[in-house]
């Protein structure tokens, strides 16, 4: 009986002190989580949902207060706010590149119909016989073909397909430059003369290619066939070292055999490249012109005819012949787009005269200011469409033909 009270009372010690004990033990940590709590950072947005929440595609870094005073900041602030600019001329060019490709098949569609229609009338008035019919028909025809010219003289001097193409080419430029900003910050460690650079880029292909008409327009017929220029002119003051340049590494990658090889390869783009592409350049701007005066004078011509036209006579094949002649002349001009292809070798020969222009400065450069000899052959050699050994092959080959006096047989580049 003793036995049994005395168990009976450790039980109930041991279950009031364990219950004690959980009540201090709940009492305690209920309050660690308001403790924790009130101290808990707040959760910012992320700087990528910010940017896609917002549409941004490139926004200028938010840089703290003790890096302003930073020139490397600056300069990297500075290259973001040309990064936006390039952005923004990319979508403009291409926006109105597709504008006035709508203009080159809407004005050859609508002159065509307008030169057919008057060409019909000017057949019907010669079989109407005499009186109002015949003077209506007439005077229709005479309304339609000055129209049509007037059309052809506007079309033939703005050259729609050469100003599309002009603008897809300021397009692909533009964006070459915006990738070339993005591997400068990538980089890292950008200085003023970066956004210098970036600047002179900028400026130089709104000059090559204006947007606007009145004023800025390219002249489509010049007085002989001229690479396009898009590229800064430099300086040899202004030469700077390269971010492209790899450490440890003797002469900075280059030696008398590399730019032996770069001599001939551009030797090979002069002789071969460079001429062929002047002569098509300059029979393509002769034909461009040839049909440019031919389509408005046949539309002139079968103006005045259908003044004349009467029943029976043969004046009205005047108007019906000039009419049908400036239709295929126009279709041929327009339709073809030979304006499209004269700015195609001329943007094609500017492309071979900055690659030998980037080649013959950077020989000229100390080996410590220049880029690095074998990353400068790797881009050349993509540039070209070749790989290191066919641009190897190729010196070779220009080498071997001037000592034996022969000419290469092939061109430098494989992409044009």
């Amino acid at each position: 009986m003793a036995s049994l009270q005395v168990s009976s009372l450790f039980s109930s010690f041991s279950s009031s002190s364990s219950s004690s004990e959980r009540t201090k033990s709940s009492i305690h940590f209920s309050k660690l989580p308001r403790a924790y709590l009130s101290f808990a950072p707040k959760p910012r947005p992320s700087r990528k949902l910010f940017e896609e929440l917002n549409g941004f595609t490139h926004t200028i870094p938010i840089v703290q207060e003790d890096a302003c005073n930073s020139s490397n900041s600056k300069a990297t602030t500075k290259l973001y706010v040309i990064l936006e600019a390039v952005a923004d001329r990319i979508e403009m060019h291409h926006n109105i590149g597709e504008q006035r490709d709508n203009w080159n098949t809407l004005l050859l569609n609508s002159i065509n119909m307008i030169t057919l229609t008057a060409t019909a009338m000017a057949g019907i008035a010669a079989a109407s016989g005499t009186g109002a019919p015949l003077l209506a028909l007439k005077l229709s025809s005479m309304l339609l073909f000055s129209a049509s010219t007037g059309m052809l003289i506007v079309m033939n001097k703005i050259q729609p397909s050469q100003l599309a193409e002009e603008q897809r080419n300021a397009t692909r430029l533009f964006k070459q430059l915006k990738s070339h900003i993005e591997t400068v910050i990538a980089l890292g460690n950008p200085n003023e003369e970066d956004v210098k650079d970036a600047m002179e880029k900028v400026l130089a292909l709104d000059k090559a290619y204006p947007l606007p008409l009145l004023g800025a327009m390219l002249d489509k017929f010049p007085a002989k066939y001229e690479p396009a220029v898009w590229w800064p002119s430099k300086s040899k003051s202004s030469t700077r070292k390269s971010k492209f340049q790899f450490d440890g590494k003797k002469k900075n990658g280059w030696n008398e055999g590399l730019e032996s090889e770069l001599k001939e390869v551009m030797e090979v783009v002069k002789r071969k490249d460079m001429e062929d592409y002047e002569r098509l350049g300059s029979l393509v701007l002769k034909i461009n012109k040839t049909l440019a005066i031919a389509g408005p004078l046949l539309t002139g011509i079968a103006a005045v005819g259908s003044a004349f036209v009467s029943q029976g006579s043969w004046v009205a094949l005047v108007p019906v012949m000039a009419g049908a002649l400036a239709t295929a002349v126009n279709t041929f001009e327009h339709g073809g787009q030979v304006g499209m292809v004269s700015e195609m070798y001329r943007s094609c020969g500017g492309f071979f005269q900055n690659l030998e222009n980037s080649i013959q400065e950077t020989i000229e450069e100390d080996e410590d200011q220049r880029e690095n000899g074998e990353l400068f052959e790797m881009k050349l050699a993509l540039k070209l469409g070749r790989s290191l050994s066919q641009l190897r092959d190729l010196a070779r080959k220009s080498a071997y033909s001037r000592v034996e006096g022969t000419t290469v047989d092939e061109f430098a580049s494989k992409l044009f």
